[in-house]
């Protein structure tokens, strides 16, 4: 009798053993999958940052280009200026802000208005045909409009990443993964107010 309660609870601590084993490796694999999800969503954000930066460069060139025809827009110039120096301490930032919705919308707020001052800069530009046949000016507005259009695919595939990383730690068994690992619901860009397009630079 007491061989056979022993070798009960031997095949029952087996089968103990084997589950919590099993378990373990489920949950090793779901925090690696989470490292990586995570990791992808901050690629993606240091493809929005890069982006946004080329963006932030290419300004003082199109400014100086447009001054040296429309020296007299100096309100233009000023509030381009101003706008880009409101953007200046937010491209490299922290990864931190893909976890915080209020500083990626801060960030997104400053963006917005260099867009439209940029916006402002392009309509200046139509009072110039010189201007508008400027070959350097040319070339500057190309790589603008590339940068936009780069920036909304750049976001798109951003907000992908992020709701891809928010739905895996939501389901439910991974939600305790996550809660136990402390991995923390990605941000979203979100739509411009009154604004569903980049800012228009073609003439």
């Amino acid at each position: 009798m007491n061989k056979k309660l022993g070798l009960g609870c031997g095949t029952f601590l087996i089968i103990a053993l084997v589950i919590v084993v099993i378990l373990v490796m489920w949950g090793i694999k779901v925090n690696n999958n989470m490292v990586a999800k995570e990791e992808n969503v901050k690629e993606k954000w240091s493809q929005v940052e890069n982006v946004y930066q080329r963006r932030f460069d290419l300004i003082p060139n199109l400014v100086a280009t447009v001054k040296g025809y429309a020296e007299h827009e100096k309100d233009t110039f000023i509030a381009v200026t101003e706008a880009r120096s409101k953007v200046g301490g937010q491209i490299n930032v922290s990864d931190d802000i893909i976890n915080n919705p209020q500083a990626l919308q801060k960030f997104q707020q400053a963006q917005s208005s260099l867009g439209s001052a940029l916006q402002r800069l392009m309509v200046v530009v139509e009072k110039y045909p010189d201007l508008k046949a400027n070959e350097n000016f040319l070339n500057l507005q190309n790589q603008l409009e590339g940068t936009e259009n780069r920036i909304a695919v750049e976001r798109r595939r951003f907000n992908e990443a992020a709701r891809e990383f928010n739905t895996y730690i939501k389901v439910i068994p991974n939600s305790f993964i996550a809660s136990f690992r402390n991995f923390k619901e990605k941000a979203y860009f979100l739509s411009d107010e009154g604004a569903k397009t980049a800012p228009k630079v073609e003439f």
